[in-house]
């Protein structure tokens, strides 16, 4: 233990190790670190590398700068191989109680645990110690599925845990990294790209391209294909190209069913329906229900789907025909998801309103088009939102150099400016 555990001091602030934060993600660890000095399992979840070890650390150093011991702070990566030997809960509680020997920490001691999902039993774990009273413990988790908090782990800590989505670079966030301004043309630029992190250090396209590819076969691979033995490993990757390419359109698993059937692919309703299920966990991609506007309930059969970065359609399937509108209306998504909605594709008589963003007491209803060229489209993008008798926000964004005055309540947004 004393080799394995003197491994891991590197990935530590002990003594002084000055550890690499990246870019800092004011917005994630300011809300983060509301949730701090209690209890509260706090859990990071989201797509493999959107930062979520980053922004681990980068909370551990706030910690430490606002007064905590560095040896108070203990962090942990079940994806580093030094950490191969700890392959279940009790593995991770004599590493804990080596940590405690070795350091002597006193008072409470703030874990760190990055991907835990990969540490079998890390349930019992997490909830023994978050409520463990003769030691004071503050517990911060990442994991890259979806469902490491519907099964055991939910019910244990009902309550007793909050929960965190971690997406890629907004556009603002975009900004910061490449120090530029908030402007027309470089959300153009940020539209063209993609918002993974690990990109903003790549050299050129090809690299960013490999990049890219790997994190998408490895998310295929080990999160999906391994963990679900999955038996057709093309016809999973097959869904996920579909899905890329026909993000922001409505479509069913029987369109898709059929598809495959009219290019000679056997398959099922409930295999493609099941493999649609695995690559949202990984989130991937993001799925939209439709929302009845009048009825206030969601519709059943067709739906959006959403990818989680637009990486994977730029960098790896930009052969295929994809209007920028599409682009844009998928980021207004992402950016909706970002600020904490709840996001639903509207419906309202023979009429679709592209988002009913749902946050508590708060609604929007918004309408995402490339451009309002001429009347025509005017009246395309407006006349949806019209047609909603409430008085919650309504709003169109768009790409235009003009901004638009208000419409029968309708606000108008530059997308680069809005924030929702």
């Amino acid at each position: 233990m004393k080799e394995n555990f003197n491994a891991l001091r590197k990935y530590n602030f002990w003594n002084g190790n000055v550890l690499e934060l990246g870019f800092v993600r004011k917005a994630y660890t300011d809300k983060i670190m509301n949730y701090t000095g209690n209890r509260l399992v706090k859990v990071l979840v989201g797509q493999r590398r959107t930062g979520k070890s980053y922004l681990l650390r980068q909370i551990a150093r706030r910690l430490i700068n606002s007064g905590i011991q560095l040896h108070n702070v203990f962090y942990i990566n079940k994806e580093y191989l030094e950490l191969d030997f700890v392959k279940d809960y009790n593995d991770l509680e004599n590493l804990l109680e080596y940590y405690k020997k070795a350091l002597q920490p006193k008072g409470k001691i703030y874990l760190f645990i990055d991907e835990i999902q990969n540490i079998e039993g890390w349930e019992r774990f997490v909830n023994s110690h978050s409520q463990d009273f003769a030691e004071e413990y503050e517990i911060f988790i990442s994991g890259s599925n979806s469902k490491m908090l519907s099964g055991e782990l939910a019910t244990l800590l009902s309550g007793r845990y909050v929960n965190f989505e971690i997406f890629p670079f907004s556009f603002e966030e975009f900004a910061g990294i490449t120090n530029k301004e908030l402007s027309k043309q470089h959300f153009i630029e940020y539209l063209g790209s993609g918002g993974l992190p690990e990109l903003f250090s790549l050299p050129n396209e090809e690299t960013r391209r490999n990049y890219v590819s790997a994190i998408k076969d490895t998310v295929l691979l080990r999160d999906i294909i391994q963990r679900q033995n999955i038996k057709d490993a093309k016809l999973l990757e097959d869904i996920f190209v579909y899905l890329v390419n026909n993000a922001s359109n409505l479509v069913s698993i029987s369109n898709i069913v059929n598809y495959f059937k009219s290019n000679n692919r056997k398959t099922t309703y409930d295999t493609v329906s099941n493999y649609i299920g695995f690559i949202e966990d990984t989130f991937l991609i993001h799925k939209a229900e439709r929302y009845d506007i009048r009825g206030k309930d969601t519709i059943s059969g067709n739906c959006k789907y959403y990818i989680n970065d637009l990486s994977f359609k730029n960098l790896l399937y930009s052969g295929f025909g994809y209007g920028i509108g599409y682009k844009l209306e998928n980021l207004v998504y992402l950016e909706l998801r970002r600020a904490g909605f709840e996001v639903y594709v509207g419906a309202i008589k023979d009429k679709e309103v592209d988002f009913v963003a749902i946050k508590g007491d708060r609604k929007i209803y918004v309408q995402a088009t490339y451009l309002l060229v001429d009347e025509q489209t005017v009246e395309r993008e407006y006349a949806p939102l019209e047609l909603v008798s409430d008085n919650y926000e309504k709003m169109v964004v768009s790409l235009d150099d003009v901004h638009f005055p208000s419409r029968n309540g309708i606000q108008h947004f530059q997308i680069w400016n809005v924030r929702f």
